[in-house]
């Protein structure tokens, strides 16, 4: 047989077949244009039922596209089926199982930071606009998605951080509750009445408009002899977020300060003494002519 023969058989045979599987061919697109009209509506009664839950808006995005996936897969299986009566739904399954193998050891990275992601998501602890550290990065969270999550330095540097950071090393989350406990150090001089020191403190802390009674009263306490002063460590209460402690701090240590100079306590300096072996000749100053 010529081969030119044997080429137009073969066209007639795939003709032949792809003729005889028409049917089967429009009953698959059918099922996939359904699927595509099923997955819309489904997602588009999803979408208004989710917006009235107190999940975050990246949580329902996850949740409307896993529903989008089910329903357009399903369809797609279906098609697969009604085309290619030789396969099954388990074998098609068990297909995917060992691609999904495959393209996991793949994308290793990616699964892990997109695992995290949704774990981050049904967290209650970390908020949008919370501010964070965790390791080298402190700044506000503006944004968690699938696969990395947005921070916002106080510099105003945006920092992206993979969600798998965040997931398996200790977060701080100093914005966590409405108020925080604020410290410093004050010392007065050894000749001061600590007593007297300790009233005057707390009564100036206690007068600054930063500081929250409220939540809790104000602490002063001895903490220690240093050097060349008696060092009390003030603690009070303010606003969490970054700006409330620097502003609350700068007033506090204004009004420590103007308080102990109206009251005549002395903050100290370091006081040095240097003591020589032999004993040092003072050279007198000549008196000028004239």
């Amino acid at each position: 047989m010529e081969p030119e023969q044997i080429l137009i058989d073969q066209l007639r045979e795939i003709l032949r077949g792809s003729i005889e599987a028409l049917p089967q061919i429009a009953i698959a697109l059918v099922v996939i244009i359904v699927a595509i009209f099923v997955n819309k509506l489904v997602r588009f009664i999803a979408e208004r039922a989710l917006r009235k839950t107190r999940l975050r808006r990246s949580l329902q995005e996850l949740i409307s596209l896993g529903i989008s996936i089910v329903i357009v897969t399903t369809g797609i299986m279906i098609a697969a089926v009604v085309m290619f009566p030789g396969l099954t739904p388990s074998s098609i399954l068990a297909g995917l199982g060992i691609g999904s193998v495959a393209i996991g050891f793949a994308f290793k990275d990616v699964f892990e930071n997109f695992l995290a992601g949704i774990i981050i998501l049904f967290r209650r602890e970390m908020r949008i606009g919370d501010h964070i550290e965790c390791q080298d990065i402190e700044g506000e969270v503006r944004h968690i998605a699938m696969r990395e999550s947005h921070i916002r330095q106080t510099d105003g540097q945006l920092v992206i951080v993979p969600n798998s950071v965040l997931f398996k090393n200790p977060v701080k989350i100093r914005t966590d509750e409405a108020y925080r406990r604020v410290e410093v150090i004050c010392g007065v001089s050894y000749d001061t009445d600590v007593d007297a020191a300790r009233d005057v403190i707390t009564e100036s802390v206690t007068s600054c408009s930063s500081v929250e009674m409220d939540h809790g009263p104000v602490q002063v306490f001895a903490q220690e002899f240093g050097s060349s002063s008696i060092n009390f460590e003030v603690a009070w209460w303010t606003g969490s977020k970054p700006v409330n402690i620097r502003a609350s701090r700068d007033e506090v240590i204004s009004s420590i300060k103007r308080a102990l100079d109206d009251a005549g306590i002395e903050i100290p300096f370091p006081y040095r003494t240097l003591t020589f072996k032999e004993p040092l000749p003072l050279k007198q100053q000549e008196p000028s002519d004239g």
